[in-house]
This record gives structure tokens, sequence and C-alpha cells, in this order.
């Protein structure tokens, strides 16, 4: 007589493998004007146990294919757009397992002395006094007005756009797709405002029913982008990359618990790029996560591989892998050449190469 087979052994997992990807991006990064070198990339991360990778397609108002909405990137303009970094990407990590998420780096934020800027000033959302110019990354930057409909049908149109040209698994929104919460004094949503309410906008920016009203129209634009995405039968998984809750709330006008509820994204990225691992932790432990597991919504955290002179040592990356392993969490790294590439840091390209590739195969 056979003994019985415990009710575990007979079912599969419910638990599903957990992400281990990694953002990547042109800047500052020669990845995306060499196929060789995209192509060994993506050999390495295979090697490491990635399973997922996020190449950023939207950057500084420019695409990586010649675009209906905006002006191709001028780095690959000059290497040539034959070849199209973002569908080599996707067919390369494809034929390696790997899951391709589309990354909208930018959102809605735009240079201000870009052309669309210039020739659409009414799109601009503006600070009390007027002013429109916002220093981000140690750039000058606008920020495009989510209310504004002929903004909307740019941004959905871009996105779709992307979406159509090699297959993909999802698209990923991050912290710029965004409201900042002190902008929204411009004429065209001063105007709108008060048709709406009867009042002008508050001059307290942090007024509540003013930040929810704001908030709101944001929330429009996402589900007009995602009824867009099942109008024309693509992906329409989204995954967002917002900070901690109260501060994407407070900062940006970012509501994912909310759109998490309301089933407008599918994924959740959060960005935790805390100093100490003490830091790391309580940020790991914030209720809009745990509230998020509890509705069954992927979570996945986003760790801090090494950018700039920053780079995280492998004793305190493989530390914060580990945490956000052990709560369930899948990890993302930002990224690409902060592993083992141009951010390597004192410990080498090759000895984080190694330890990055025992740390991912023994998490998957």
């Amino acid at each position: 007589m056979c003994a019985a087979v415990p009710a575990s052994a007979q079912l599969p997992s419910a638990q599903p493998r957990r992400t281990l990807g990694v953002w990547l991006t042109n800047s500052p990064s020669g990845l995306y004007y060499d196929r060789q070198v995209l192509i060994r990339a993506m050999d390495e991360l295979k090697a490491a146990g990635f399973n997922a990778i996020y190449p950023n397609v939207w950057s500084r108002g420019t695409t990586f294919h010649r675009s209906r909405f905006a002006p191709v990137e001028p780095a690959l303009k000059k290497a040539g757009t034959q070849l199209d970094p973002i569908c080599t990407l996707s067919q390369q990590a494809r034929k390696r397992g790997m899951k391709v998420i589309p990354w909208f780096e930018y959102g809605l934020m735009e240079p201000s002395d870009s052309t669309i800027v210039s020739q659409n000033p009414e799109w601009v959302l503006a600070h009390a006094d007027g002013n429109t110019v916002m220093t981000m990354h140690g750039k000058k930057m606008v920020w495009l007005n989510p209310a504004h409909p002929e903004v909307r049908e740019r941004f959905v149109g871009l996105v779709v756009e992307v979406m159509k040209r090699c297959r993909m698994d999802g698209l990923q929104l991050d912290d710029h797709f965004a409201w900042p919460v002190k902008l929204g004094y411009d004429r065209y949503t001063s105007a709108l405002y008060e048709n709406e309410t009867g009042a002008p906008p508050p001059k307290d920016h942090t007024n509540r029913y003013w930040m929810t009203w704001r908030r709101r129209q944001l929330t429009g634009l996402l589900r007009e982008l995602r009824e867009r995405l099942e109008k024309e039968s693509l992906p329409k998984r989204i995954s967002l990359s917002p900070g901690p809750f109260r501060f994407a709330y407070n900062h940006w006008l970012q509501d994912w618990e909310l759109w998490a509820v309301g089933e407008l994204i599918d994924d959740l990225v959060v960005q935790n790029y805390a100093y100490s691992l003490k830091g790391f932790a309580k940020d790991l432990n914030q209720p809009a996560l745990r509230k998020a597991r509890q509705w069954g919504l992927p979570v996945q955290i986003g760790v801090l591989a090494g950018f700039g002179k920053r780079t995280t040592p492998i004793p305190v990356l493989a530390d914060k892998t580990r945490l956000s392993n052990e709560q369930g969490y899948g990890v993302i790294y930002f990224y690409w050449e902060g592993l083992w590439g141009e951010h390597s840091g004192k410990e080498g390209a090759a000895f984080r190469k190694k330890a990055l590739q025992k740390l991912g195969t023994n998490n998957n």
C-alpha cells in the first residue's frame, strides 16, 4: 500500500517566483549604442539569475525610436536608429526567459528648453508665483499638465506607440508620473478648478481639497491610459515605481494605495534607497506596503546598486536583498551600471559580478 502523499506535495507552489530585475538606461551608460554590448549584458544578467529587465524608453523629452510625439535621443541618432535598442533588448531578453517591462522614466516631465514646451506653453504647470521651472537631477525641467486633454493625448499616444513596436510584458511608470504638489497655479489649471468649484485654487498648496482635486486629474490620466491599452489589445499590466507612500502622496500626489485598490496598477515597485540597513528595514514596514500585500498586489523593492559616486557594497546589498525577500518581496536594482559596470566602486567589476551571480542564483 502506498503511503499518502501530503497535500502540499500534490499542488504546485502558490508562491510565484520572486522578481529579480534591473533598470537599464542610457544615462550615464553606453549600453544602448552597441548591439554586442546589449547582447553581452543579457547573457550576464541571465547568468546572475535575473528574470526581468526594465529598459528606459522615455528620457529627457526624447525617445529611442523614431516617434510621432518626440525627437530621437541625440546619442542614438548619432549612433544610428537602426540599432533599435529597445526592441533588441526585448528580443534578446525574451530569448533568455526574462520579462521585458519598458520604463517611461520621465513621465510628464520635460526639459524646460524643449521644442514641445516652447510650442505649447499652455501645457505647462506653474508655481504660485508663475514660475514653471523645477530643477531635477541638476537640470531645468517643467511638468506637463495631467489635466490638459492635449497633454493626455500625447502621453497616452507615446505609450501606445512604444507598446506596439515589439513584444512587451507590460509597462512601468515611476515617480515622474506625478503632479508636484507645489504646482497647479497656471492659467489653464486655475480656470478649470474655478469652473468646477466656483473658487480659485487655494494659496496653500497643501490644502487637502486642492490636493485631492489635482490627484483626481492624475488618476483620470492613468485610467485613460488603461482604457486605451485595452482598446488597442496591448499588454495592460501597469507597474508603478513610486517612493514610500506618504512621500509619494504629499510631494507628488501619487495616491498609489488608492490606485492599487481601484485596480489601476497591477504591480508595485517601491523605491527604498535608504543608506542604512535600519532605515531600509523601517521603510519595508510602512503600512501601505503591508496593505498592498494583503490585497494580493505583487510588490517589489527598488534597491540602489550603484549610481554616480554612491555604490552600495556587496555585503549591504546582500542584506537589503535578504530583508526584502524574507518579507516576500522581489527586488529591482537601480541600475545596470551599478551592478558590475561603470559604478562598481572600490570593489571592482570582477568581484561584484561574481558576488551578484552567487546572490542571484541562490535567490531563485
